[in-house]
């Protein structure tokens, strides 16, 4: 089944975060690393050192499960821009995160297949979500429904894809393109053109196509370790390659591993990123923007498990 989506607009939205991000800190200076994917895993091998910080699904969903914030939505005036209380408040918007999306190798391990979703089982996950009359939003919507209180089709959901694997662009484009959908791909810019990670040329073809290109830093590396020059090195600079890339500004980061802190918040708003993702952790009570819940889309998940998740989690 199709479901058409549509892109609203909200003139004063951008002048709204244009004086949000104009209330920011200055840049220190530091030191940079680099890292490589050699075995293709979920998470690049240079930062294996921080594997174990990041939780398995399982351990997500069960965290997510319990409610931890109010959940009704407050109603704001037309036009108004919603404080934190008020944008906490509203009924959270299912967001999925997936990272590769390719068939299951011997050599993969468990902890591995959370992150490596074989095709058909995307395929499944995908025809559920359409099957079930979800429909996709980009991080514009979200946005709009968060600040101002602006109407979201009746059964939302966001996909987002972290790491810029190659599967994204062959396979799970396509299949959303086929139900009418629209995702938000997050891009480590260190593996733009290397073996099984998409080129610059198609990250500017899934823009041009419609769907969002927000940035996951140069290499992967832990925010919360960030030091002065880190922030130009793993946010500032690849924001800007990916903007000459689309041609687009890039206003939407997401945190690699999911992890955060309060600290990194005001860096993030000082480039230019008008909102921020990480996974299940509790969002920040002063901003809500840039610490917003997703759940990682497990390899192991069936179709049904997938939805309990949301149902639970959101």
């Amino acid at each position: 089944m199709n479901y058409a989506y549509t892109l609203p607009r909200f003139p004063f939205f951008a002048l709204c975060f244009s004086l949000l991000i104009a209330l920011s800190s200055c840049v220190q200076e530091g030191k940079t690393i680099e890292t490589s994917s050699p075995v293709e895993t979920a998470i690049p091998a240079a930062s294996a050192n921080h594997a174990a910080a990041i939780p398995a699904p399982d351990s997500l969903l069960l965290q997510a499960a319990i409610p931890a914030e109010p959940a009704q939505a407050t109603a704001v005036v037309a036009g108004s821009f919603a404080d934190a209380a008020t944008i906490i408040a509203r009924k959270q918007v299912p967001i999925l995160c997936y990272h590769q999306v390719r068939d299951w190798r011997e050599k993969d391990s468990k902890q591995a297949k959370d992150y490596i979703i074989p095709e058909e089982r995307f395929r499944d996950h995908i025809k559920m979500l359409a099957d079930s009359g979800y429909q996709t939003v980009l991080p514009e919507q979200l946005m709009a429904y968060l600040t101002t209180g602006a109407p979201l089709p009746a059964k939302p959901v966001m996909l987002t894809f972290d790491d810029t694997s190659l599967g994204q662009y062959t396979v799970a484009a396509p299949e959303l393109e086929k139900y009418g959908f629209k995702g938000v791909f997050f891009i480590m810019t260190v593996s733009l053109g290397r073996p099984n990670y998409m080129s610059k040329a198609q990250v500017k073809e899934l823009s041009d196509r419609g769907h969002v290109i927000g940035s996951h830093t140069w290499d992967h590396q832990n925010v919360k370790k960030y030091q002065g020059q880190d922030w130009v090195t793993q946010v500032e600079k690849p924001s800007r390659q990916l903007a000459e890339i689309t041609g687009k500004p890039v206003e939407y980061f997401a945190y690699p591993f999911g992890l955060w802190n309060p600290e990194a918040i005001p860096e993030l708003k000082q480039r230019g990123m008008a909102a921020a993702f990480q996974l299940a952790d509790k969002r920040d009570p002063q901003d809500p923007l840039h610490s917003i819940r997703r759940i990682i889309a497990s390899g192991h998940w069936s179709p049904n498990s997938l939805h309990r998740a949301m149902v639970n989690s959101f």
